[in-house]
C-alpha cells in the first residue's frame, strides 16, 4: 500500500484543467448579479451520511480561484460525516466563492462516494480479506481516485501497467498458455512478483505449477475459489475478482482467499452530494 498523502502536485494540474472547464471565459451571472467588492462568508456541508474525502483539492480550487479565500476545514479527510455536518467554513470575495463552488464539489462528491464505498466494502471484509482497487478509473483522475480508495481503507493494486506484472486472459490467448507466459516473464523480468487471471481449476493448477505468486481468481462461484484456496494453499496467493458485491461479501469472506478485488469502487461508486452555503457580508 502507497502512503494515503496525496501531493499538491498530484491534483495542482487537474484542478486548473477543471476550472478553465467550468468558467470558459467568465462567470457572466455573478458579474452581473453580484457586486466587485461583496465579500461572503459560506460553508460546505455534506447531505447524507458518508466518508469524506477531496478536502485538499477542493481547498486547492478555491486558492486557484483566489488566494485570498479562506478555506478552513472542520473536518478531514477519511472522517464519518452524518448529513448536515459541515466540512470546510469558508470567506472571502463573493464571485469569487462562486467561481469555485461547483468544481470544489464535484471533486469532492466524487472523491467521497469512492471512499465511502470502499469503507463500506472494507467493514464488510472484516478483516478477512484485503480489499483492492483496480485499473477501471476515470481517466486522468486515477491517482486522485485510488486516494480515495486509501482514503476509504482500501488498497491499491496497479496504478499502471508498469506497475506490476498481471497476467491476464489476453495475454495467455496470444502467448499460447499459462506456463509460457509465465517464463517469459521470468527471463524478462526476474525476481518480479507475477500474478495470473484465471478462470477455472484447470488454469489455477497450471498457474500454481508454473510457480505464480498471486492467483486473480475471476467469476467464478464461491466453491470453486475454496477449492482453489485449498490446492494452492502455502503456494500461492489467491486473489477473488468479478462481479463482487457487497451482497456477496459474507460468502467471499468464508473462502479463504487473500484478496478481492472490486472495479466498482471506482467505476461504480455513487457520488456523494455537498452544498455550498453563502451569506453576503459589506464589504
Amino acid at each position: 500500500m502507497k502512503d494515503v498523502a496525496l501531493g499538491p502536485a498530484v491534483y495542482r494540474e487537474l484542478v486548473q484543467h477543471a476550472l478553465e472547464e467550468d468558467l470558459g471565459t467568465g462567470d457572466i451571472t455573478s458579474e452581473v448579479v453580484v457586486p466587485a467588492a461583496l465579500r461572503a462568508t459560506g460553508r460546505i456541508f455534506v447531505k447524507s451520511a458518508c466518508i469524506v474525502a477531496g478536502l485538499e483539492v477542493a481547498a486547492e480550487v478555491f486558492r486557484q480561484v483566489d488566494p485570498h479565500i479562506n478555506f478552513v476545514c472542520r473536518r478531514l479527510d477519511g472522517d464519518r460525516c452524518a448529513a448536515g455536518d459541515v466540512v470546510v467554513d469558508l470567506s472571502g470575495a463573493g464571485r469569487s466563492l462562486l467561481a469555485g463552488e461547483r468544481t470544489a464539489l464535484n471533486f469532492l462528491q466524487r472523491l467521497s462516494g469512492i471512499a465511502t464505498l470502499t469503507r463500506a466494502f472494507v467493514d464488510a471484509a472484516a478483516g478477512a480479506l484485503t480489499v483492492l482497487d483496480t485499473r477501471k478509473t476515470t481517466p486522468t483522475l486515477r491517482r486522485l481516485e485510488k486516494y480515495a480508495v486509501r482514503v476509504g481503507g482500501g488498497v491499491n493494486h496497479r496504478f499502471a501497467l508498469d506497475d506490476a506484472v498481471l497476467i491476464k486472459d489476453n495475454h495467455i490467448a496470444l502467448a499460447g498458455n499459462i506456463s509460457t507466459a509465465v517464463r517469459l516473464i521470468r527471463e524478462a523480468k526476474p525476481g518480479m512478483p507475477i500474478e495470473v487471471e484465471v478462470e477455472s481449476l484447470t488454469e489455477a493448477d497450471d498457474a500454481v505449477a508454473a510457480g505464480v505468486d498471486v492467483l486473480l481468481v475471476d467469476n467464478l462461484v464461491e466453491a470453486d475459489v475454496r477449492e482453489i484456496v485449498r490446492r494452492s494453499r502455502g503456494r500461492a496467493e489467491v486473489e477473488i475478482s468479478g462481479g463482487v458485491t457487497l451482497d456477496r461479501m459474507p460468502g467471499l469472506v468464508t473462502a479463504g482467499a487473500d484478496y478481492v478485488s472490486v472495479g466498482a469502487l471506482t467505476h461504480s461508486a455513487p457520488a456523494v452530494d455537498f452544498s455550498l452555503d453563502l451569506q453576503g457580508a459589506e464589504s
